[in-house]
């Protein structure tokens, strides 16, 4: 089973835009994806239990079927930092648990996992634990999403450098237009993210409003 974290260069990046467009790509390669969202914050009650319309939604484009529960097995109301809104709940996030969610996968008839982050690279998600160690363990491949918006070339650089400093595998990066304007000399930018992330861009996602209900695999480059 080939397992692929998505994370972000900042909150509001593009990460749930791309890793929906990711799962739809890998289903349309005849394989058998499920999803993951670990630890979501921002949830919503829905028929009595808390729910992350980020989740909701891979799990919409996946093409296997699991319990909620093992998709997200950390759930926060509030809209705020997911080690804060733990703490605030009375909740430690335990690496352990993470590991055994994950762990879980493998031993299920399915060819990829998807799972998607929150925030940026460097989560904190308890004291003396952030996101970066459990993704290194389970020994997942990293996308990076990179939100075409004014910042983007140092945020990516940061972020590219700390993924590769925790010894984590790149699998690519991908760019999101989360504006309906693109940014200030987008085609300048997207030239550069290219010439210095130096890793293969996987696919270039447009703006596009009703993006839920759209088949947005169509924006992934052909992979070798």
């Amino acid at each position: 089973m080939n397992t692929y974290f998505i994370t972000g260069t900042d909150t509001d990046a593009g990460k749930t835009v791309a890793a929906c467009a990711f799962v739809q790509y890998l289903v349309k390669q005849s394989q058998q994806v499920a999803v993951m969202k670990p630890v979501a914050s921002g949830c919503h009650w829905q028929n009595g239990q808390l729910v992350n319309e980020d989740a909701l939604n891979l799990m919409r484009q996946s093409n296997t079927s699991f319990d909620y529960e093992r998709v997200n097995p950390y759930t926060f109301e509030a809209a705020i930092a997911p080690h804060i809104a733990a703490a605030d709940s009375g909740v430690v996030i335990n690496k352990r648990c993470l590991l055994k969610a994950v762990d879980w996968f493998p031993k299920q008839s399915i060819d990829s996992l998807v799972i998607e982050g929150a925030g940026g690279w460097q989560l904190p998600l308890a004291p003396g634990l952030r996101m970066p160690q459990v993704v290194k363990e389970v020994n997942a491949k990293v996308v990076l999403v990179v939100g075409l918006k004014l910042g983007c070339l140092n945020h990516a650089l940061l972020s590219l450098q700390s993924i590769k400093q925790e010894g984590c595998e790149v699998a690519g990066w991908v760019a999101v237009q989360t504006a309906p304007e693109p940014m200030p000399r987008q085609a300048e930018n997207l030239a550069s993210l290219r010439e210095l992330l130096g890793e293969k861009e996987l696919a270039n996602i447009p703006y596009l409003p009703g993006w839920e209900e759209k088949d947005l695999s169509i924006y992934f480059h052909k992979q070798d």
